[in-house]
């Protein structure tokens, strides 16, 4: 199959099958939106969610996090992956949204990458969503499921290899709800150890897939 027939077949799959796809994370605006990504990082959403209404509300502005410590913020934030190193993240993030941003989450990848704690898929995921450009962030499931279903060569190794690809491949303007797709679909289908490939409606566009069943056969 031809790589623009697999795109095709997918993301027409996907359209039809998952017509609504967003972010799992809870927030009200775009600054929590980037503390919740931010603690996201190797955490899972539910996670976050658990944990983010009480320092949404004692926190809710940068000026609030900003005039805080992270001795304080880890209290909020202990039952998260790598507390010590998000809180002293935080209170920065907080800090030079105040002196170089004017208390705002800036929009560009280059502007937003200069904030502690934020590397390139907590950027793509806020001019993402938040502004709805056409960044793909590329996460572990969106990593895992490019590959096992082609969408992506096997020389693809890293992060933004795998966002180039995405991008290069994908209709601007579907790029924002695709990165949920594949997220969603490597979340609850497609899983890391025990893929529910019985249950993919994907299976006849899927690398993965047919290469498990040649083997099965064989």
């Amino acid at each position: 199959m031809k790589k623009e027939e697999r795109y095709k077949q997918i993301l027409d799959w996907f359209r039809i099958n998952m017509p609504i796809a967003e972010t799992e994370l809870h927030y009200e605006n775009p600054f929590q939106l980037l503390i919740a990504v931010i603690l996201s990082a190797q955490c899972t959403d539910k996670r976050v969610n658990q944990i983010t209404p009480p320092l949404f509300y004692d926190f809710p502005t940068p000026e609030a996090l900003a005039s805080t410590t992270a001795e304080v913020i880890y209290e909020y934030i202990r039952s998260v992956s790598y507390p010590n190193n998000k809180a002293k993240h935080l209170v920065g993030m907080a800090k030079m949204l105040i002196e170089k941003f004017g208390g705002e989450v800036p929009c560009t990848l280059e502007e937003l990458t200069q904030l502690p704690g934020v590397g390139r898929k907590t950027a793509n995921v806020i001019q993402s969503v938040v502004w709805g450009k056409a960044a793909m962030p590329v996460d572990t499931h969106v990593f895992r499921v490019s590959h096992r279903l082609g969408l992506v060569s096997a020389r693809c190794t890293t992060p933004l290899s795998v966002e180039k690809e995405l991008i290069k491949h994908i209709p601007e303007e579907e790029i924002p709800i695709a990165h949920h797709w594949l997220i969603l679909h490597g979340r609850y289908v497609c899983k890391s150890r025990t893929p529910l490939c019985e249950k993919c409606g994907l299976q006849n566009s899927c690398n993965y897939f047919i290469k498990k069943r040649c083997l099965v056969k064989s």
